[in-house]
């Protein structure tokens, strides 16, 4: 059985990371087809722009290599109900529990993120995995 996967922003902007085995780590994730929002895409073109000075067409090259190698999601308004829920429920920062109420509605089962807690299974269902882990 094949997981569905959902790809958490951070993930996404070590393709511009001088640390060669998480840069490489990201590659390897590109090349398959996962998840992602429309949060995602957002996070990684201001990040891209605003902490890492990318030029214009680098980060909309960034954006399309993104769009034509993942199933996006668009964030409905009822994702914003549900990320309450998970933010109350498991303590997390509202826009990390959007990230988790989209995977969620993507039928995803697992959820690749650097910044959320490693191996916790979030309503049952999906399983959040650093896929940094012992880098």
């Amino acid at each position: 059985m094949n997981d569905n996967i959902f790809v958490d922003s951070n993930v996404w902007l070590y393709l511009f990371s001088e640390e060669t085995k998480k840069r490489q780590k990201a590659y390897e994730l590109l090349s398959k087809k996962h998840f992602i929002s429309t949060q995602v895409l957002a996070e990684n073109a201001n990040v891209c722009r605003n902490k890492f000075h990318l030029e214009i067409t680098v980060v909309k090259q960034h954006i399309q290599n993104l769009l034509s190698n993942c199933d996006v999601v668009v964030i409905q308004p009822d994702f914003l109900e549900k990320a309450l829920s998970i933010s109350e429920k498991y303590h997390y920062r509202f826009y990390d529990s959007l990230i988790i109420a989209t995977a969620l509605e993507a039928d995803c089962t697992v959820l690749y993120s650097e910044d959320l807690h490693d191996k916790q299974v979030v309503e049952k269902k999906l399983t959040i995995v650093n896929p940094f882990r012992g880098f």
